[in-house]
């Protein structure tokens, strides 16, 4: 059997058309969505990069692997403890051996392992590639050649599992400039419109409209497809179309690799599985460019999977799931290991790949730690989230409740207005916290967010330190030079540690 893994980082599931975008983003993914399984309501459980890959290589939520930050304690797995044997418990569990468990030959080409220092993405891989060393940063002309290659060289091979992983709608956009602008002269989504995008304009924190180069609105002229202050309709269409060229781009080099398979006749008789580590914020909870919440902007992803003689072609899933739930799943499609780790939090979505049936769970937890500490109930069509420490965005609400069949995108919280369902969302978390701290998989554990707070909150905006105070004194000044003065005093209220330091 030979699997092609699509690892799209950055990929918000409604800019493909698959998932109903009015542009011309995806066609080459669109193809392949119409002959397999869509997966409508996909959620990965800690986010951002490296916490959504810590769970979906370990198969274990992030209250439990422990990685939810991008520094400190919390971005690294938690040690295994006395269990550990001669080999640790991901050298033998990871997603990449359920592929060697099928006597599949594993390649990966990805720069993630490096950029976060996450070298436990590499555990059950045979092969792996990293094209140029940039981080995260190459752009997917750099990377398609090595697949290519990769593929003619492996012609004979039998049975492969190809793990791509392409960054191009990832900060900043990239498209090179010879790719132009394919959506120059079409609208950008309808709800982002005059009125909220003055109204954006006024909020404060990193990612927020004018600050869309996290601490400061300058433009970098080597990245011109990203504005860096969203200050004019203009700049606003400029940043839409930024990340859609990039999801175009990256779909152009996705069909290239599809071209080969079908080059080599044997596109038909390999599975696709197409995902990503998380979506992006476009105005949602007013941020922009960026992946820093746990919310539904954040958090959803596609799943897209084709699967040869199994998958029911064009079926739509409406269940809630994990991506963390991909892990038993592909034991049951690929017939190994009937007894699942112990350890792993997944549930199989099996049988809604080959019979159409629903496997939905009755809700999903999502966490962020990286650049704010939320967590956040997704059930019916409700989204509760809780704030612990706002990333030094003081219009960020502790308790936040948002309708998602109505508002989609987040813009009127009803927390106040409805404290029931509110009351809900927080019994229903605090509830998930309890249960998973009374079964932790290796032995007692802290909740990592907890230790997150405790070294002084998430990465992105954390640091009171000498390298870091010119920063924010620089920006508390930007607030007042942009007429947003008043949210000085909220955010030095909130944290007291920046106040002493400056």
């Amino acid at each position: 059997m030979k699997i092609l893994f699509l690892d799209l980082d950055t990929l918000r599931p409604d800019h493909l058309g698959c998932y109903g975008y009015p542009r011309n983003t995806s066609p080459n993914i669109d193809a392949i969505a119409a002959r397999g399984v869509r997966f409508e309501n996909y959620y990965v459980p800690d986010a951002p990069c490296l916490p959504a890959r810590a769970s979906l290589i370990s198969g274990m939520l992030g209250i439990h692997n422990g990685a939810v930050n991008h520094g400190g304690t919390c971005a690294d797995l938690r040690h295994q403890g006395p269990t550990r044997s001669f080999r640790s418990q991901i050298a033998e569990d990871s997603l990449w051996n359920l592929f060697r468990d099928a006597k599949m030959y594993t390649c990966s080409i990805s720069s993630f392992a490096e950029r976060h220092s996450a070298f436990w993405f590499l555990a059950g891989l045979n092969e792996m590639h990293n094209p140029t060393g940039k981080g995260g940063t190459e752009s997917a002309e750099e990377v398609t050649p090595t697949v290519l290659k990769w593929l003619d060289d492996h012609a004979d091979r039998e049975d492969w599992m190809l793990h791509v992983n392409y960054w191009d709608p990832h900060t900043p956009y990239r498209a090179p400039a010879e790719f132009g602008n394919p959506f120059a002269e079409e609208p950008i989504p309808s709800w982002l419109t005059d009125e909220v995008h003055e109204f954006h304009k006024t909020l404060a924190g990193p990612h927020t409209c004018r600050d869309n180069g996290m601490y400061h609105g300058h433009p970098n002229p080597h990245y011109p497809r990203q504005p860096n202050d969203i200050a004019s309709p203009q700049q606003l269409r400029e940043c839409i179309d930024g990340y859609d060229c990039g999801i175009r781009y990256m779909d152009d080099h996705i069909g290239r690799i599809v071209a080969k398979l079908d080059e080599q006749g044997i596109l038909d008789e390999t599975a696709i599985i197409i995902t990503a580590d998380h979506g992006e914020n476009f105005g949602e909870l007013g941020l922009y460019s960026e992946h820093a919440t746990a919310d539904h902007a954040t958090c959803r992803i596609p799943m897209i999977l084709h699967w040869p003689g199994l998958a029911q072609q064009g079926h739509v899933d409406t269940g809630l799931h994990y991506s963390l739930d991909l892990l038993p799943t592909l034991c049951d499609l690929l017939g190994v290991r009937d007894k699942k780790p112990a350890h792993w939090d997944g549930v199989s979505f099996a049988a809604s790949v080959t019979q159409g049936k629903n496997t939905s769970r009755d809700e999903l937890i999502l966490s962020q730690c990286a650049h704010v500490c939320q967590r956040s109930v997704r059930w019916d069509h409700w989204l509760y989230i809780r704030t612990y420490h706002d990333g030094l965005h003081p219009h960020f609400e502790d308790e936040m409740l948002f309708d998602l069949a109505k508002d989609p995108h987040e813009t009127h919280n009803l927390a106040q207005e409805n404290p029931t369902i509110t009351q809900q969302g927080a019994s229903r978390l605090d509830a998930w916290k309890d249960e998973q701290l009374a079964n932790p998989p290796f032995g007692p554990c802290e909740d990592p967010l907890e230790v997150v707070l405790r070294e002084g909150g998430p990465e992105h905006a954390h640091h009171v330190d000498e390298h870091w105070l010119p920063t924010y004194k620089t920006y508390l000044q930007r607030l007042r030079d942009t007429n947003r003065g008043q949210w000085i005093n909220p955010i030095l209220q909130r944290h007291p540690a920046l106040t002493a330091a400056l």
